[in-house]
């Protein structure tokens, strides 16, 4: 990946992981009012938006930092699996966003609840105190993801150990070898100093599966608000 494109993917992840704790701090701070609020036309209000934020933007945002931090690892030396804390932050954002997919039913069952009017301000309540716990949980797994990716602890895992020592013992080879490589064998050949072609691939296929992967969950997601509960 040329420096250029990494610092673009870069920029894409940072924007999107900072705007997925933001939208999740918006969600946060209106499930707390949807709890807490002695007005009843606010509290009844607050649920409505909370679908809203969360099916579209949260949810996108979710998918577009875990993309973009897959896209960012296996296009920089850092690797997918190389690094504890790359791998401890992967982890941590699919756990994220498949418990976020998981509570989509629950944020749309209280939002319904919200517009029946002989709903009691107590079973609203009580229908809304589970989504402030997973709120708060949600932004510290978040800030546990940032705080990885400044203070990246715990360095190289075994098969970055691995890989490491495999780079050591290769022997060098001259500018006009890696020249005459690239010029001659198209697997690994790159357009104009850009990615492989193999990565390019593997990249593309990627998106394809991201892309099925969010029309087939938001399809779930959307059967749930119907027919859920």
């Amino acid at each position: 990946m040329t420096p250029g494109l990494r610092k673009l993917v870069l920029t894409a992840h940072i924007t999107f992981s900072v705007g997925w704790i933001g939208a999740v701090a918006a969600f946060l701070v209106l499930a707390i009012a949807g709890v807490s609020s002695q007005n009843p036309q606010m509290m009844r209000a607050a649920y409505p938006a909370m679908e809203l934020t969360a099916r579209f933007v949260i949810v996108p945002l979710a998918f577009a930092s875990l993309l973009s931090g897959l896209v960012q690892s296996l296009g920089t030396p850092w690797g997918l699996f190389r690094h504890y804390w790359v791998l401890a932050k992967l982890l941590l954002t699919t756990f994220a966003t498949i418990v976020l997919l998981k509570k989509m039913p629950l944020i749309g069952y209280a939002a319904r609840r919200a517009t029946e009017r002989l709903l009691s301000s107590a079973d609203l309540r009580a229908a809304g105190i589970p989504l402030v716990v997973h709120a708060a949980g949600g932004i510290l797994v978040l800030l546990v993801v940032t705080i990885l990716s400044v203070y990246k602890p715990w360095g190289l895992t075994r098969y970055g150990q691995r890989k490491q020592e495999e780079r050591q013992f290769q022997p060098p080879r001259s500018a006009q070898i890696v020249e005459v490589n690239a010029m001659f064998d198209p697997d690994n050949k790159t357009a104009g100093g850009g990615l492989s072609r193999g990565l390019k691939i593997f990249l593309a296929a990627g998106i394809g599966v991201f892309l099925v992967v969010v029309h087939v969950s938001m399809h779930l997601t959307s059967h749930s608000f119907h027919h859920g509960h």
